[in-house]
């Protein structure tokens, strides 16, 4: 049987340490306490003058089979990593390297030495046959800051950013859609634990679809907000500048990034542009681009604390490749807004003028407009009152009448044709 020697942590380790991370965490485990990127980041860095970094490797021959890190500051240390190759379990590796770790801690004046992992992570096993203890009765408390310095610049170099706080619960009217969103989508990845305990596996790819200007990137939007996530945007447009084989590459480029970031909402509008049905023909421009997507998204749906969401206005024209239920986990519509709806967004553009403003006439004569077309209206009804003030200095406030003309002035995005396929698509593809 080969024999193993322990040794120090090299910097060309690297790829190997994670490559036997990657092997060794089951697929359903929970999220380690020290991500792997902060634990690789240290045992490179080593010492600096807050903490000490000790990293000791197991290998056989030039093979690296084993990993440990910890990190010391005054008389407390943490280990932060034990990985072993999967056929180098139950040989005694584990345990020797802790020990080792101990040996190199303690000259340093650590005292006391503290471990938080996983019931079912490696190590637990190493940790009690070394003599450490569980230590019941405790919580683990965590916030986490979602961008790190890194990731910032990774985050503007994506053109995305983190939305301002309370754009969900700005989201005025369409109380169907931002319920099924809310009970669908959010609360599984604002509440993991509690989702976990209920068998309730949180989503990671979602479609919106519904007629145009109904409010699907507003949706996207508020929905990072209220997770406090990163929020990219995909824009197909900029993909077809290129031919099919600079686009598939632009695309897995973006993808490779994003994987970078420790949590992400990846926004596609009009993902029909690069996901639309395939014609088998071997000339087919967006075939590539289509195959490259479907390829994506597994790997996206890898990582956790990811969520990609794509809209579409025409959700019929989706490859039926794309729409299987093993890439996305809901398929929701969204709709024009109702009565009830149209009242909440005029009131919410309407401002300080709702009190002067015959409410119900306003939406009775919106009927077929989207929350775009309300607020182009309310913006237009405003402006002709500010243009009226800056010219009698009557002191006259904006009045009904206005924003009726407003409306009248308006094309609604929305026609009977494009209600009765929104609503034929919604008995055929929504699935939540």
């Amino acid at each position: 049987m080969p024999t193993w020697r322990l040794r120090d942590f090299h910097g060309d380790d690297l790829d190997r340490a994670i490559q036997i991370w990657d092997q060794d965490r089951p697929a359903d485990a929970s999220p380690p306490v020290f991500a792997l990127s902060e634990v690789m980041a240290a045992a490179r860095t080593g010492e600096s003058a807050e903490r000490a970094v000790v990293a000791v490797v197991a290998v056989v021959g030039d093979e690296l089979v084993g990993m440990a890190v910890a990190q010391a500051q005054g008389e407390r240390a943490w280990i932060t990593l034990v990985a072993l190759a999967p056929m180098w379990h139950n040989r005694g590796i584990g345990s020797a390297l802790i020990a080792e770790l101990e040996r190199r801690l303690r000259p340093q004046g650590v005292r006391r030495i503290g471990a938080l992992l996983a019931p079912e992570a490696t190590g637990a096993a190493a940790l009690e046959h070394s003599g450490y203890r569980t230590r019941t009765g405790l919580n683990f408390y965590e916030k986490v800051e979602h961008l790190g310095a890194s990731d910032a610049g990774l985050l503007a170099e994506l053109g995305g950013r983190v939305e301002p706080q309370g754009l969900w619960g700005a989201l005025a009217g369409m109380e169907r859609e931002k319920e099924a969103i809310e009970r669908r989508i959010v609360l599984p990845l604002a509440e993991p634990a509690l989702a976990d305990r209920y068998g309730v596996r949180p989503p990671k790819a979602v479609i919106l679809f519904g007629p145009p200007g109904t409010g699907k990137t507003s949706f996207a939007k508020a929905v990072a907000s209220r997770l406090d996530w990163p929020f990219v945007e995909l824009f197909p447009s900029r993909l077809a500048a290129g031919d099919a084989a600079s686009m598939a590459g632009a695309l897995r480029d973006t993808f490779a990034d994003l994987a970078e970031l420790e949590t992400v909402v990846l926004f596609i509008d009009e993902v029909e542009e690069i996901a639309g049905v395939r014609s088998g023909l071997a000339v087919d421009p967006g075939h590539g681009v289509t195959n490259e997507l479907l390829k994506l998204i597994p790997g996206f749906r890898d990582h956790e604390d990811r969520l990609l969401i794509c809209a579409t206005n025409s959700v019929r024209s989706l490859d039926p490749a794309f729409l299987r239920p093993g890439r996305f986990d809901y398929v929701i519509p969204v709709g024009p807004p109702d009565p009830v709806a149209r009242a909440a967004i005029w009131q919410r553009y309407l401002g300080q003028a709702a009190d002067d403003v015959e409410l119900h006439r306003l939406v009775a004569a919106s009927e077929m407009f989207t929350p775009a077309d309300i607020e182009f209206a309310a913006r237009k009804g405003a402006h002709t009152a500010f243009e009226r003030e800056v010219t009698t200095h009557q002191g006259t406030p904006p009045h009904t009448d206005d924003y009726l003309a407003a409306i009248t002035d308006t094309r609604p995005t929305l026609t009977a044709q494009a209600l009765t396929e929104f609503h034929e698509d919604i008995d055929r593809f929504t699935r939540m």
